[in-house]
């Protein structure tokens, strides 16, 4: 019974990680005409208790992505140069919605797994009954 709680606590972080890769996503999408905006990557960690692996992830520290950003001929902008030029934000869409359909993705595959469990739980608690 112990291990299908781990299960469910391995399904709930990886939930919880994606979660947060999907919130970092949709800041960039929201961000995407933003002027020097710098797009956010975060990678995961796994979590380490008492010195031993648990097999649990965690949103790793939050970076920003240092390519170049676009630059964006638009004389009549207040941040233009005397080129008629400004810096735009480096997030491509087609990126963001591809990140956004592997978190999307991913979170189900977490959400089975733990929907999963918990209906072993049930049945072995029924057994358990009888």
């Amino acid at each position: 019974m112990n291990e299908l709680a781990t299960i469910r606590q391995l399904a709930t972080s990886g939930m919880e990680a994606q979660a947060a890769r999907l919130r970092h996503v949709s800041e960039n999408i929201a961000n995407t005409d933003t002027p020097g905006y710098h797009r956010k990557t975060a990678s995961f960690e796994e979590v380490i208790q008492a010195g031993q692996q648990t097999g649990k992830v965690k949103i790793g520290q939050v970076e920003l992505d240092r390519s170049e950003l676009t630059r964006i001929f638009d004389p009549g902008h207040p941040l233009a140069d005397e080129s008629g030029h400004y810096d735009g934000s480096n997030v491509d869409l087609v990126i963001e919605i591809a990140d956004a359909r592997e978190a999307q993705r991913s979170y189900e595959a977490n959400l089975k797994m733990f929907d999963q469990a918990s209906k072993m739980s049930a049945s072995l608690l029924e057994l358990l009954r009888k």
